[in-house]
Order: structure tokens, then sequence, then C-alpha cells
């Protein structure tokens, strides 16, 4: 089984200590999105767990407990170069640059897989503001992964509101294939390979193939041994990822970027993290399964 830590929210940056306490328990709680009274437990030991994959955007929690893990993992690091009007609660780029250096000094390249997404297009952020600033992070990143992940805004329907001061646009098809050949460009010259998210449009013309963030040959790569893992049915169509169990919860991620489909109102989340205490089964709950 590989685990999750998570799509939904940032627990390398959050929620550390939480996930710690869990493993030391050997398990933890989930609720069905879908369906809150709906309690999964989910084990997390040696014998059940192949692998983790985490999800971060500051990665606080590995470079302080990378090393108490017990599991193998890599870590699917979103950094972009966008404002405070778009990413409001982040750290200055600089310094997330750094902290993904360290990450990768310490645990290796291959276990810090770059995210440079979503791609929001705007009157601000046109391709040529986004190649300049991509070619940027990209000579940064040199040598510190060797695979860079890009997916262009969805406008999910509970965004839609936050997106509109800052008048997202959608490209014509021939702009975004051009556009998306002077990614794959710059991604080559640095070193790293460069796959697109769940991207409904082919690129592979373009250099940009379909990607896996759960990706089982990464995995494999890191055990050492074959995976059997069937791809995730429950993901988008165009999502190549394996299967995996994800234990965070929606509403939890106090970075509070504007086009996040995992948070809903920020009262919403505000009342969701009140309910936070490290030793609780469940992430931002108490529920126990008797």
């Amino acid at each position: 089984m590989v685990v999750s830590v998570s799509r939904r929210t940032d627990v390398p940056r959050f929620y550390m200590d939480w996930f710690l306490q869990r493993v030391q328990a050997g398990y933890a709680q989930v609720c069905n999105p879908l369906n809150p009274r709906q309690v999964r437990q989910v084990p997390l030991t040696p014998e059940t767990v192949d692998a983790v994959v985490f999800w971060t955007k500051d990665p606080v929690g590995l470079l302080a407990h990378g090393e108490d893990v017990p599991f193998p993992w890599y870590v699917q690091f979103t950094l972009n170069d966008y404002g405070p009007e778009v990413e409001p609660r982040l750290p200055d780029v600089e310094e997330r640059v750094a902290r993904f250096r360290a990450l990768s000094a310490r645990f290796g390249p291959q276990r810090v897989v770059w995210r440079y997404d979503p791609i929001l297009f705007s009157q601000i952020y046109t391709p040529a503001q986004h190649l300049r600033r991509f070619r940027r992070l990209a000579v940064s990143l040199r040598g510190y992964t060797d695979q860079v992940v890009v997916s262009f805004l969805d406008m999910y329907p509970k965004i839609k509101k936050r997106m509109a001061p800052l008048g997202a646009e959608e490209l014509p098809e021939e702009e975004l294939r051009r556009f998306a050949r002077q990614l794959a460009g710059i991604a080559g010259e640095n070193g790293m390979r460069i796959t697109a998210c769940a991207e409904p449009l082919d690129l592979r013309a373009e250099g940009i193939g379909p990607g896996s963030c759960i990706d089982k040959q990464r995995l494999e790569n890191l055990l050492g041994q074959p995976l059997s893992l069937p791809r995730d049915k429950n993901q988008r169509p165009a999502c190549g990822c394996a299967a995996s169990v994800d234990i965070g919860a929606y509403n939890t991620c106090l970075h509070g970027c504007r086009y996040c489909y995992a948070n809903g109102s920020e009262a919403l989340v505000a009342r969701t993290v009140a309910r936070y205490d490290s030793f609780s089964p469940l992430l931002c709950g108490n529920t126990e399964i008797k």
C-alpha cells in the first residue's frame, strides 16, 4: 500500500507532528470526503505500507523529521513564483528554493519532485512572464531534482469567486502548445524530465509526456523491487497515478492559495483547523472507530 500525505493539505508544513504520532500509533483514520460519517482506519505499519508520497509547498517538517519516517518516501514539492495575491502565506520564493535544495541535498534528488503548478495565465502572469520565472527556478534547481511536473489551472466551481479578481485567462490551443514546447526546452536544458499532471490535452508532441504523481516507477526505484499497484481509478480520467490511500483532510491547509481546490471558505478552514489535535487519530477531528 502507498500512503498519500496528502493531496488534501500540506502535512509536512502544518501537521508533521500528527503524522509521526500516527506512525507511532500504527494507524490513522480518514473521513470519506463525500460522507464525513464514514470513517476508515488506515494501518501505518512496516508490514502494510510500501512507501509514502508527501505533498508540500514548504517542507519544514521533512527537513526536521525526514529521517524519522520509517517508510521509503519521496515528496511532490510545489514551487511557483506567484505574488501574494495568488499565494498569500508562503515564504519568499528564494527561501523556498533554499529549502528545496536543502531537502534534496540531504535525501537525494530522486526523492524531491518539483511541481510548477497550476499555471495561471492573466494580464500579469503572461506566457512570457511564466517562461522567465520557470527558467529562473529551473536554473536554481538544476541538479537538485530529476523531474518537473506542470499543469494548467482548472477552474473548479469552488475557486471561481477567488479567481475573479486575478483575471485568469485561457490560452488558445496553438499558443498553449507553443508555450509547452518552450517549457520542455527549459526543463531539458536543466537536466529535468518534464511531465504533465492530469492534463486532457496531449502534449507529447511538445515534449511533455503524461505524468504520474504517485509514480510506480519512481517507487520501485526507491524500493529496489517491483510493486503490484493498479492505476488509481478514483482520480480524474487523465491522471496516471498508481493507487494510494490519502490520509489528509480537506479545509485544513493554511497557505490560503487562491487556486486551491482543497479549501472552501476561510471561515470553514478556520473552524476545521480549530479542531486540530496532534494526538487524534483523525486529522482535525476526534472521531474514533470503536
